[in-house]
């Protein structure tokens, strides 16, 4: 048993990480920014500090006595109505957490990070040695991929052992937003359009299992990749469709009418003050599409994938179990009654 750190314990990342910290039977010490926060994490079993990221000194005391710090915090968003915010979390408080992890003789360090921090060319396969192609899709790319590198070299500078995990886009219970919105949005007849891209996605129970064995096995001054499957977004909702019997196919929007909707979308919502739904980042990073390898922490971490229809599976059950499907699913509800 360890004493442990975490930083995002509230999200579903960080959430499934406690869990499976917990379940382990380690003592889990996890920040909170707000009474609701601190309210969850307590009922999963942490030992809560309040503060937030920024908060080099809180985070240092809550350290005292940890062996290890998971520091999942971050603002995964793109459209973000608050830029500035983005950048003080995914950058400086990357920083920060170090430097608290080095004030608190906390040894070892494990950020989460993205993949899409790789940078990688459009039409090429993103890993860890990819030459980052010089420029951002989105703002949130760009918090993240200078977030760990201010982490690295804050690391280097306090003689902390830091590992870097890149998870592409986590998938499974729980994830309602991003490309889940997506998936709910096609059980439930809503999705009209949609692009042709690539999708590269991992369980997040494979997620939280790559956190752990970087911990343990990870070389440090290295990033891991994780990633369990890339495929294109039509045979993503050919997978759904198998599993649900929807049969609804959504329009394929040319590249130039998906650019120019997202920008009237994005300026009609700006006016009024309101935060878009879609935005021009947004349509060029599904434009842009990735293809990840996650192989190297399979070779060098022991991580096995699960298949994605299973993640999938998984997925439609939370979704249907949470109430977010309003609509009948024709094989699904056989298969239950079955």
């Amino acid at each position: 048993m360890a004493r442990v750190f975490l930083t995002g314990g509230s999200g579903l990342v960080g959430g499934a990480l406690l869990d499976a910290l917990r379940d382990r039977g380690d003592e889990v010490v996890a920040l909170a920014r707000s009474d609701e926060a601190a309210a969850k994490l307590r009922e999963r079993g942490a030992e809560v500090v309040r503060g937030d990221v920024l908060d080099e000194d809180a985070m240092a005391a809550g350290m005292a006595g940890c062996a290890l710090l998971f520091h999942v915090a971050g603002i995964n968003t793109l459209c973000p109505s608050d830029p500035i915010a983005l950048f003080h979390a995914n950058v400086r408080g990357a920083e920060a957490a170090v430097r608290a992890a080095a004030r608190a003789g906390v040894a070892r360090v494990v950020h989460t990070s993205s993949a899409a921090t790789l940078g990688e060319a459009e039409g090429t396969v993103g890993s860890e040695d990819s030459p980052h192609r010089g420029s951002y899709l989105s703002l949130y790319e760009r918090s993240k991929h200078e977030g760990e590198l201010a982490a690295f070299e804050a690391a280097r500078h306090a003689g902390v052992e830091l590992v870097s995990v890149n998870p592409s886009s986590v998938q499974g219970p729980g994830r309602s937003g991003g490309t889940g919105k997506i998936l709910i949005a096609f059980l439930n007849g809503r999705l009209k359009a949609f692009l042709d891209t690539r999708l590269s996605l991992v369980d997040i129970r494979d997620c939280t299992a790559g956190h752990l064995l970087a911990a343990e096995r990870g070389t440090p001054g290295e990033r891991y990749v994780l990633n369990g499957v890339t495929l294109t977004s039509l045979e993503a909702l050919e997978v759904v469709a198998g599993l649900t019997g929807v049969g609804d196919r959504p329009r394929i929007l040319p590249k130039p009418v998906a650019l120019a909707a997202a920008t009237l979308a994005e300026a009609g919502f700006r006016l009024t003050g309101r935060t878009p739904p879609v935005c021009r980042e947004m349509v060029r990073t599904m434009l842009h599409g990735h293809h990840y390898d996650g192989s190297r922490a399979t070779r060098e971490l022991g991580l096995t994938y699960t298949p994605v229809r299973e993640t999938l599976r998984a997925t439609v059950a939370w979704a249907v179990e949470a109430g977010l499907i309003t609509r009948p699913l024709p094989a699904w509800d056989a298969a239950r009654v079955a």
